[in-house]
């Protein structure tokens, strides 16, 4: 697979198109942005820069490539092969919050240079994004307790990589999956499945300590144990049989987690594993891991929710022309209005430090002074010049839920948690 034909055949036609009238050459500006949430969010979480500028940077016509390109006339081959975007790009850093209008990335060239990455652009911004919103979410109902995202069984096995990078730079404290691991730095962690409990069936049937002893065995006693693929009172009694009241963890993947929970909790007590902790996993979101703020539950294991966005599986950014050779452009279709002109945004706080507005101005122009600056340059003249660390990234989250009047961290639905005021647009 090339990142070059990641592409929608439309931008390659219009490419065409634009090189045999003369247009192909013209300085301009496209923006990324949302017109809105998706329904009943009240912030988003800006995901996929970085992977972005690492597919930027591979983002060639190779000889395969254009070989499969038999549509086009031989010039936009020709075009195509010497290909390498040589703009500018400005955007909000990896991690920072966004809201409806939000200009979240800028890319600056020729229009040739830029409209062909509107697929590779979206596809990687409204997944990426989609994803760290609503683990971001999951995060704030944790109320600090971890949260493991375990979701690869339930995705496309290259966006399971990129969900797990995704729902680390919300706050998740790491992921199931290798790949996420080895790619990127996510950490992994990983319990066992009900298969492996199962496996261990003798002649007079099933045999839940040599299950438990084996892993016990093989990983050590800070190892988590499955508790619940038979009687849940007995895998608990089981396991700590096996492993001593120094075990890890045992997991519950089953039932009412609330009542089991705190069941278990009482059992481990009375069996002298006070420290062991309690994971919980099927099924969660938010909503459910809000139910648990309660129960005495140490760790979160979230699948399917996450990596689908909880619901909202695309962010909704959409790619718009907004400058033609230094002069603003703008769509009026109903409903789906973009605004003219290059354009930056900065933040407005109180002292306290609580966001309170959004101000998206033409760049160069900012209307205060005193506003927290968003954008910041990612690449000049076709290099990257932004970091663009995970450490970072998690930081901006953590420091943007913080920043959020109280209202802003409600699961119910409900507007944006601030406006944004566009300036001049």
């Amino acid at each position: 697979m090339t990142a070059a034909l990641l592409t929608d055949k439309y931008e390659l036609t219009m490419l065409a198109a634009a090189l045999r009238d003369g247009t192909a050459h013209r300085r301009a500006s496209f923006e990324v942005f949302a017109r809105r949430l998706p329904f009943g969010r009240r912030y988003g979480v800006v995901a996929g820069t970085a992977r972005f500028l690492s597919a930027l940077a591979e983002f060639r016509f190779d000889d395969d490539a254009l070989a499969s390109l038999d549509f086009l006339d031989p010039e936009t081959l020709r075009w195509l092969a010497d290909y390498e975007f040589r703009g500018d790009i400005d955007g909000y850093p990896e991690g920072e919050l966004y809201f409806p209008d939000s200009p979240v990335l800028s890319i600056h060239g020729t229009f040739a240079e830029c409209v062909i990455l509107e697929t590779l652009v979206l596809s990687i911004f409204n997944h990426d994004t989609a994803i760290a919103s609503a683990a971001a979410r999951m995060v704030s109902a944790a109320v600090g307790r971890p949260l493991i995202e375990m979701g690869s069984r339930r995705t496309h096995e290259q966006a399971a990589v990129a969900s797990a990078r995704a729902a680390y730079i919300a706050g998740f404290t790491g992921t199931s999956n290798l790949e996420a691991q080895r790619s990127f730095g996510v950490p992994a962690l990983g319990t066992s499945a009900h298969a492996f409990t199962l496996v261990h069936t003798a002649t007079t049937g099933p045999d839940e300590v040599a299950a438990f002893r084996a892993q016990v065995d093989a990983l050590g006693v800070g190892t988590t144990l499955l508790v619940d693929t038979y009687d849940i009172t007995q895998g608990v009694a089981n396991a700590i049989a096996v492993a001593g009241p120094q075990l890890g963890a045992v997991r519950i993947d089953s039932g009412d987690l609330g009542v089991m929970a705190r069941q278990v909790r009482d059992q481990l007590d009375w069996l002298g594993a006070t420290g062991t902790r309690i994971v919980v996993s099927g099924d969660l979101d938010e909503y459910s891991i809000s139910g648990l703020a309660a129960a005495p539950v140490d760790v979160y294991g979230v699948g399917t929710s996450v990596v689908t966005g909880s619901g909202a599986p695309t962010a909704s950014m959409v790619y718009k022309l907004v400058e033609v050779d230094g002069m603003p452009v703008a769509k009026r279709s109903s409903h789906k209005e973009s605004h003219g002109g290059r354009k930056a945004a900065l933040r407005l706080a109180k002292e306290s430090g609580t966001i309170v507005e959004e101000v998206v101005h033409p760049a160069g122009s900012p209307p205060v002074d005193d506003g927290r600056v968003l954008t910041v340059p990612l690449v000049r003249s076709g290099s990257v010049v932004c970091d663009s660390s995970l450490a970072d990234a998690r930081a901006r989250v953590a420091a943007g839920l913080r920043s959020l009047p109280w209202d802003g961290l409600k699961l119910s639905r409900g507007e944006p948690a601030i406006p944004t005021r566009l300036v001049g647009a």
